[in-house]
């Protein structure tokens, strides 16, 4: 037996003894250590190195190509350092190296700094047996670490799946892609983008994804739920579908350099994690979605059953506001009612509406309704006009009864894509829920005013101000009536006809609302007497105001009348009863016309004769 051959034994029994003394499982940098040490030992040489990294020779080393190296093996498995290598820190202290390959697979390199022996072992027959040895043994570390790698991606994916199945929180199942990417392989770049339109409401930094400017890799990957990898300049990409069983919500996208390539395992490892994510994420959204039906379906109930509750428009469309804020967050929000051919802003739209601005708005979907019944949805306002307004993202509905439009609202938000499909839809709901409500609403707001004001002169009813004076004579601390009559009223329709005749009612009528504005009301008591009623006024302000009344009549009627009138004041010491109240004043009246006419006569300088 040849020493060569006595030290290729010792060299298996150090191996063997290894196996001997380990009571766990044996990591590869075991191995190295122990060969290593082994052919320092028995070689006497000063230093050696076994580059093995991370399973794999790889094809550049420190930068220096490897095809730069491969020429110098062209005579055999042992070369010098080449020359390109000697300014390479790994390679100096070292003089020869070894080149560890079988005819499919390159497994490593190893460096020593000879000697005599070593020299002469490495022309020996027995230099063969001694490769061959280590090819076998790489070749075992490679499939143990093929091995363990794959078991520990499979306890990965495991433990996130074991976490998807646990949690319907969608930040959750995110967080946890995006981590378990970083903790497997530190040195990829991993990016979430997910589609625009999954209703997505996630502290999670994740990408949107736009179809229109997304790489053609990543869109195909999203298209068609396979796995796409794309080299740019400096880095290769790697588009993972995100998939449950009903869609495709995005793209986990892993960016490493371009030096660098995938392995087999690498890309099902990525490609497991999308597809659980993917799964994960869809029985979050369906439960999430079935969540927010049923809220959804509550709210509509319970806005259907307040707004049938006989409340006024005001209070209905105030209260359908609040609705609107809370289910859909916008940051502008109106309601236009159409009433006699004209649109109207309600008075529960936010102030926006107001101003040019909105009113921008307005028209714009106004226009759109004009030709169509459709809804609108926008989801980038800036996409569709030019327009310098910040509000991005549009909702209107119309309001529809037996298919006519009486009104509509519009929703609006700064950012783009704000809204969501799902807020769309019940923002309809509402809509359509309301619009039969609203629209009685209106339709009582006109009875009642056909109940509450005169068709001629909307002054009020007699019916209105008998009311109106009955909660004042028990509410208030005083106040004042007013009754007038048109002197010689006869004689206008005779002379100029009763469409004159009416003219001057409404005449007298304006200027009554003229003259008391809004501290009190004007009616029209019947024929050609009005009426006013003005509660909290002192009779000092109250006598006043009667005579300016008289004296401007005939400045501002065409034909000139005058008026006679009465008029009673009353405080909390000397409260009247309602019937009493208007006897009086029709007392003073009746003074005033026997009196001349053209003036009023006060009920307190009025002496009631006997009968």
């Amino acid at each position: 037996m040849s020493k060569f051959q006595q030290k290729l034994i010792h060299i298996k029994a150090d191996l063997i003894n290894l196996f001997i003394d380990s009571e766990n499982r044996i990591e590869p940098h075991h191995y190295i250590n122990t060969i290593q040490s082994s052919i320092l030992n028995h070689f006497k040489i000063e230093n050696c190195f076994l580059k093995f990294e991370d399973g794999m020779f790889q094809q550049h080393t420190r930068g220096i190509p490897w095809g730069k190296v491969k020429a110098y093996f062209q005579e055999g498995p042992v070369s010098p350092i080449p020359p390109a290598c000697n300014e390479a820190k790994e390679f100096q202290g070292y003089s020869e190296m070894v080149l560890l390959k079988n005819d499919q697979t390159l497994y490593g390199m190893l460096l020593v700094k000879s000697n005599p022996l070593w020299r002469e072992f490495s022309r020996s027959h027995e230099f063969t047996d001694f490769i061959q040895l280590f090819i076998q043994l790489l070749s075992k570390m490679n499939e143990q670490i093929k091995i363990d790698r794959q078991e520990n991606s499979f306890k990965k994916i495991l433990n996130v799946t074991e976490l998807f199945h646990s949690t319907l929180d969608i930040d959750s199942i995110l967080e946890n892609v995006l981590e378990t990417i970083q903790e497997s392989y530190p040195k990829f770049h991993a990016e979430l983008m997910l589609s625009i339109d999954q209703d997505r409401k996630t502290t999670t930094k994740i990408k949107s994804f736009d179809y229109l400017k997304e790489r053609h890799s990543t869109v195909e990957a999203f298209v068609s739920g396979k796995m796409t990898i794309e080299e740019e300049t400096d880095v290769t990409l790697l588009n993972a579908p995100i998939k449950g069983r009903q869609a495709i919500y995005g793209v986990l996208q892993v960016k490493v350099p371009k030096t660098y390539s995938f392995t087999y395992k690498e890309r099902e490892f990525i490609r497991m994690l999308a597809n659980t994510s993917g799964s994960a994420l869809e029985n979050a959204k369906l439960y999430n979605q079935s969540h927010r039906l049923i809220r959804n379906l509550q709210l509509i109930n319970e806005t259907t059953h307040r707004l049938n509750s006989k409340i006024d428009i005001h209070e209905m469309l105030s209260f359908l506001k609040e609705q609107f804020i809370v289910s859909l967050s916008p940051m502008e929000l109106c309601f236009v009612i159409k009433e006699k051919g004209e649109l109207k802003l309600s008075e529960a739209s936010t102030k926006l509406f107001h101003h040019e601005e909105g009113k921008f708005y307005i028209r714009f979907v106004a226009k759109h309704f004009e030709t169509s019944q459709e809804p609108l949805f926008i989801a980038d306002f800036s996409k569709v006009i030019f327009n310098e307004g910040k509000y991005l993202s549009l909702m209107a509905v119309p309001m529809m009864v037996e298919e006519k439009m009486t009104g509509f609202s519009i929703a609006l938000h700064e950012n783009s894509y704000f809204f969501s499909f799902d807020s769309f839809k019940l923002m309809q709901a509402l809509i359509q829920h309301s619009s039969l409500a609203i629209s009685n609403s209106i339709l009582r707001n006109q009875l009642q005013e056909m109940v509450d004001y005169d068709h001629l002169t909307k002054l009020h009813t007699r019916k209105y101000l008998d009311s109106y004076v009955s909660k004042s004579l028990k509410d208030d601390d005083g106040g004042m009536f007013l009754l007038l009559d048109i002197d010689d009223f006869k004689g206008i329709n005779d002379t100029f006809g009763h469409q004159v005749g009416d003219d001057v009612l409404v005449q007298i009528g304006n200027e009554l609302k003229n003259s008391v504005e809004s501290k009190g009301i004007c009616a029209r008591w019947g024929g050609e007497e009005l009426s006013v009623y003005i509660p909290n006024i002192t009779i000092a302000e109250a006598e006043k105001l009667s005579k300016s009344i008289v004296e401007i009549i005939p400045e501002v009627t065409n034909p000139k009348v005058t008026v006679s009138a009465g008029m009673i004041s009353w405080n909390k010491k000397e409260r009247p009863d309602f019937r009493q109240l208007f006897l009086q004043a029709d007392t003073a009246l009746y003074m005033a016309k026997n009196s001349g006419k053209n003036q009023v006569c006060f009920y307190h300088n009025v002496e009631i004769p006997y009968s």
